[in-house]
């Protein structure tokens, strides 16, 4: 039996975030979950008594995060985990899209989780201990036509991840990114935000993948409350993982996209190393000497 944790979960009101604060509930931790209204604050406290708790807040209420925190911190305890787990996915062709969409999907997909981490982090450091995981994507990895902003802020929050897992690991805290491929959520339903189409020479490229993306939703393979086990796995670790792939999709396609990425640095090693100003050769030997003669 895992001891107790508390939990703070943006976004619970459906998808991942339901899932698991469900999940989590149901094995004895406690969650605190982030809502947008009164009533889904309500229908949330509902699911355990003592052990849910809402908080209306929106993960771009910036000037409202720090303050949550803290009332969480006094008024139900040390957050042990924080999940970053709002977001939602844009649908675009790039020359299409403003880039006030990209703000708006940044703003929610990274600077939101930012804001998160940034609030928690003042109390998990002196504690030496804390967990925080990141729901990224696939799309962290890989991309796909059509999904473009979506793709570049999955990716970024994948390299704040990373990043952030380097910087605080000697404290006691974990960082985890969680890439999710397709899952039996409102992701490609009404979460989903889509940029009007204008451009008819992209139709190529785009019409099929937006019709087999609107065929597949509410069929996906991946099934949510597994994805949430998975996640309580990870959470309960001695030695939880940086990087958590979901679903046999996500693992496919990631495993050939590193495959061809690898494949294009082979391909192209020769004028990489061209670009040194001295051979490799000549590095070697110069390491070596030193190492064999000291710096003299």
């Amino acid at each position: 039996m895992q001891s107790s944790k508390t939990l703070l979960i943006t976004g619970v009101s459906s998808g991942f975030g339901r899932a698991l604060a469900e999940e989590a509930l149901a094995v004895g931790h406690r969650v605190v979950g982030t809502v947008r209204s009164t009533q889904a604050r309500r229908d949330f406290e509902s699911r355990s008594a003592g052990g849910a708790s809402g908080r209306i807040l929106g993960v771009t209420d910036f000037d409202a995060i720090e303050g949550i925190v803290e009332e969480i911190e006094t008024s139900v305890g040390p957050i042990d985990v924080l999940v970053n787990n709002a977001g939602y996915g844009h649908e675009d062709i790039m020359e299409e899209s403003p880039l006030s969409e990209m703000r708006r999907q940044f703003d929610v997909n990274v600077f939101g989780a930012v804001a998160m981490m940034k609030a928690v982090l003042p109390f998990m450091r002196p504690r030496r201990r804390g967990h925080i995981l990141n729901v990224t994507s696939m799309g962290g990895f890989i991309t796909m036509p059509g999904i473009v902003y979506y793709c570049g802020s999955k990716f970024a929050l994948e390299g704040i991840s990373d990043a952030l897992s380097k910087e605080v690991e000697h404290l006691g805290i974990a960082v985890t990114a969680v890439e999710p491929g397709s899952f039996r959520t409102d992701w490609a339903g009404r979460s989903m935000k889509r940029t009007p189409r204008c451009i008819p020479d992209y139709d190529e490229v785009f019409d099929p993948l937006r019709k087999a993306r609107a065929d597949k939703s509410g069929k996906q393979l991946g099934d949510p409350r597994k994805a949430a086990r998975a996640m309580l796995a990870a959470i309960a670790a001695d030695n939880p993982p940086n990087h958590l792939l979901l679903a046999g999709d996500a693992l496919g396609l990631v495993r050939g996209r590193l495959s061809a990425l690898e494949d294009e640095i082979r391909e192209w090693e020769a004028v990489t190393l061209s670009t040194d100003g001295a051979s490799t050769a000549q590095m070697v030997r110069a390491i070596l000497f030193r190492d064999n003669h000291g710096d003299h």
